[in-house]
């Protein structure tokens, strides 16, 4: 059986996590804005950096699995 953890998180995260899709870090005009539709070089290594720690924390500390027959 296959291990579909990594892929759910990864795509899980990358979904929530792009630039002004669901919240921008940092905004335009303030430091975080919500639904903006909009991004900038900063905003998107920001969300990166994030990405990546949560992807380590969530695969490698925590060790999520996920087993579908």
């Amino acid at each position: 059986m296959p291990d579909w953890g990594p892929v759910f998180v990864a795509v899980a995260l990358f979904v929530l996590l792009t630039p002004g899709v669901l919240i921008q870090i940092p905004g335009k005009n303030r430091v975080v804005e919500f639904g903006t539709f909009q991004t900038s070089g900063l905003s998107v290594i920001v969300h990166t950096l994030i990405y990546f720690t949560l992807v380590c924390i969530l695969l490698l500390a925590i060790q999520v699995h996920m087993y579908i027959a």
